[in-house]
């Protein structure tokens, strides 16, 4: 059997539901489907997600936000109608929003969570109505109903192990099933959001809870490109990778699968699929434990802003026992996650979110580490972004690392710190930020269109 979960652009429209139905009918194994909010319909278009977030923040201020509801409300009643839905389908949304809205806000972010995921409701909800007018026997599947527990974390929720024993159940289910994505419930009821994109978790959480044969995850694009191509002209298609490689990629700025989502797949070993809703028939990007095509060592190059970099200095501190984890605990203190810590024998870099690292943090952080650590220099760097080249090949290849540099070289783009992990399936390059994009170009250009 076959789990897909459908994108945001694949539902914005009746027309993109008519095809996501298509799709799904097209073969008997896609027995449960994952659903997204409606995104945009055209570039100037505001995601329905957007606009429950709106409307959220609008009532938590206290106006009444109808003019942001009835945009709501409008996009779906445009759904309804073009499907030849019946009316009742609308009512119904109407009444779930206003009882929605008219709930506990004396929480902020659980609040906000009980009304953006809306989004994934109406859809499944509508699509599941869609299906059934067709003639074809599928349900609409609550998350607390079919058992999707997960930590009491508004915004970033997790999946609990117990939800997976719960869940499999749906394997058995006589009827199709529609089920949104993007939320669950914690232990105590209360609904919780998985991050932005979450609901790329929640298909790879159903797909190994189910033991699906393949997790087929359907976007607006024919494949993984080797880079954003926002940036970069015609980048590279990527047909195969692996777990590990989609993993560093989306951590680095891939926007085509959420980072967390390959976790569940992985734990299972159930490949992912990535798909075109617009072009069915492309041959996709499968993702899975490994790729048969090993000639090229690099399969992505990927980047992001948002860092800073803490950057001290001590003779002898390979000597002194202790400091790296003293540092980290200092770090771990301030309520902050490092993500990458190059280091030499008398220096260390952590790398930080620089949206983390707020100024008032800042000061109590170095505060510390000067007292408690005692460096001969202490210093942070701000602006800076990560690129990484990513590729499980790259351990049977030499001189992978020389042509970056070289390449970044030739494109006058300087190297504040370079890493490379134990794996060797990765490296990664400190730059300034503004150096980005012609990096990622530089290193796509040198590692395929030679």
């Amino acid at each position: 059997m076959k789990v897909c979960k459908f994108g945001g652009t694949s539902l914005a429209s009746a027309e993109q539901f008519r095809k996501v139905a298509n799709i799904v009918l097209a073969d008997d194994e896609r027995k449960i489907v994952v659903v997204s909010a409606p995104g945009k319909r055209n570039k100037p278009d505001t995601k329905v997600t957007d606009l429950l977030i709106a409307y959220a923040d609008a009532t938590l201020g206290g106006a009444d936000g109808e003019d942001v509801r009835q945009s709501i409300l409008s996009r779906f009643a445009e759904i309804v109608d073009d499907l030849g839905l019946p009316r009742e389908e609308l009512d119904t949304i109407a009444s779930i929003l206003t009882a929605r809205s008219a709930g506990d806000r004396s929480h902020r972010e659980r609040y906000t969570d009980s009304i953006k995921a809306l989004g994934e409701e109406f859809s499944a909800r509508l699509l599941a109505a869609y299906m059934r007018k067709e003639g074809h026997d599928f349900i609409y599947v609550d998350p607390k109903d079919a058992g999707l527990v997960l930590s009491d974390e508004p915004g970033n929720a997790q999946v609990l192990p117990e939800s997976y024993e719960r869940l499999r159940p749906l394997r058995d289910s006589a009827s199709r099933i529609i089920f949104p994505g993007f939320y669950g419930y914690a232990k105590n009821g209360n609904l919780v959001a998985f991050p932005r994109g979450g609901s790329d978790i929640t298909g790879a959480i159903l797909a190994a809870a189910v033991q699906a044969d393949v997790y087929e995850n359907f976007t607006d694009v024919d494949n993984v490109f080797a880079a954003d191509p926002r940036v970069v002209e015609r980048p590279a298609a990527i047909h195969e990778m692996t777990y590990a490689e989609m993993r560093e990629l989306s951590y680095a700025g891939f926007s085509v699968l959420h980072d967390e989502a390959l976790q569940p797949a992985f734990n299972a070993k159930i490949p992912v699929h990535i798909r075109n809703t617009n072009n069915p028939e492309s041959r996709g990007t499968l993702i899975s434990l490994e790729r048969h095509n090993q000639e090229l060592p690099v399969v992505g190059v990927a980047g992001s802003t948002d860092f800073c970099a803490i950057f001290l200095s001590k003779y002898l501190m390979n000597r002194e026992k202790g400091f790296g984890r003293r540092l980290l605990q200092i770090i771990e203190d301030a309520g902050l996650s490092y993500e990458h810590m190059p280091s030499g024998i008398d220096h260390v870099s952590v790398i930080l979110k620089e949206s983390t690292f707020t100024p008032d943090v800042e000061e109590r952080v170095l505060n510390r580490i000067r007292e408690e650590l005692q460096p001969d220099k202490l210093l942070v760097r701000r602006g800076i972004a990560l690129i990484m080249i990513v590729g499980d090949g790259m351990t049977q290849q030499i001189g992978i690392a020389k042509r970056a540099t070289g390449a970044l070289a030739d494109s006058s783009v300087n190297l504040e710190m370079i890493n490379q992990g134990a794996s060797e399936n990765s490296i990664m390059f400190g730059i300034r930020k503004d150096d980005l994009n012609k990096a990622i170009v530089a290193l796509h250009n040198v590692f395929f269109h030679e």
